[in-house]
């Protein structure tokens, strides 16, 4: 079959004309542009449909930023809390879809059910032994660097999800409640400093560990990944929020305890935020969007006696919360 001129310019035209009508990508936002209109805002991440749904925290109830932006007209707005700390999509319409979502954007706190708070960060980071009193129950020595290890996204877990220790050959389940930080852009050898300029904010978070499998190698890894064996959320609190994070009450309870198992202050902690990103960095590269746990309080089974260490089982519902960031609660099966 032969091509005509006709057909042979037809042809370019179209092409062309579907290249200049085909939508243009929005450059990202900086690291300071995404600051800036995020300040104040608290975000979550809700599930439904099959999928999850960017949410801002507000007093009249959560916003589903999705349904309140087509509602006030904004094109292309962030859609999940990746796309917000990496400046993609409208980050600058946040706080307008914040304080103007028409009420059939709300949603009641007590009815939604939450997603995971990230779905694919590049790290999750966790830094072990830096309360000294968690150090002293446990019998361990004081480090002379943070203790870094690592989680993988399939442990990543929700708000009101659960974690089947039933399907695990492991009898040593043990809460660790931590403060969370999200990065909020690219560090590399930062000063301490500067490091708290790097975060984007802070979150509540359970190290859920089986110490059986932890303690049977040197290697920890086997007993802090497991699927589901990171919860985190429901909140993601601006770090402008929190200016100081040396100055949060990190408390665990378990089934329906009045009292903490775990009751301290970050201000324990051996290895500051600052100290923890500072050092890091020196070594790996951090980028938007990667989890750091910070360590965990006194007040974990395996520091107590032999006598009275009763490892968490299936059936067992475990809280943690954190002043200024709220609660986690999660279910074990």
């Amino acid at each position: 079959m032969g091509f005509s001129r006709k057909t042979f310019l037809g042809g370019t035209v179209a092409a062309v004309a579907a290249v200049t009508t085909s939508p243009v990508e929005t450059p990202a936002a900086s690291p300071s542009e995404v600051a800036t209109s995020v300040r104040g805002l608290t975000f979550t991440t809700l599930r439904y449909e099959g999928s999850g749904h960017l949410g801002i925290r507000t007093g009249q109830g959560i916003v589903d930023v999705e349904r309140a932006a087509i509602a006030l007209g904004v094109a292309s707005p962030p859609r999940t809390i990746e796309d917000v700390v990496g400046g993609r999509g409208d980050v600058a319409a946040l706080a307008r879809i914040a304080t103007q979502a028409p009420p059939s954007a709300l949603k009641n706190e007590a009815e939604v059910e939450f997603a995971p708070l990230v779905s694919a960060p590049k790290k999750i980071l966790c830094v072990g032994l830096n309360y000294r009193a968690h150090i002293a129950e446990t019998g361990e020595k004081i480090p002379a660097f943070p203790d870094l290890f690592n989680k993988y996204n399939t442990a990543l877990n929700r708000h009101m999800g659960t974690v089947a220790v039933s399907t695990l050959n492991a009898e040593q389940f043990d809460y660790e409640s931590e403060l969370v930080l999200i990065v909020g852009k690219t560090a590399r050898n930062v000063s301490e400093a500067d490091a708290l300029s790097y975060v984007f904010g802070y979150t509540t978070g359970n190290d859920f560990s089986a110490r059986d499998l932890q303690l049977r190698t040197s290697q920890w890894m086997t007993g802090k990944t497991p699927d589901q064996f990171a919860p985190i959320g429901p909140w993601l609190v601006t770090a402008d929020q929190i200016p100081d994070p040396q100055t949060l009450q990190i408390q665990t309870f378990v089934n329906d305890e009045t009292a903490p198992r775990q009751d301290m202050n970050t201000s324990q902690m051996i290895f500051s935020c600052a100290k923890i990103i500072s050092y890091t960095s020196q070594y790996i590269t951090l980028e938007p969007g990667d989890v750091i746990f910070s360590g965990t309080p006194s007040g974990v089974i395996l520091g107590y006696p032999k006598d009275k260490q009763i490892w968490l089982k299936a059936g067992d519902r475990v809280t943690t919360r954190i002043s200024k960031l709220g609660e986690l609660r999660f279910r074990l099966v």
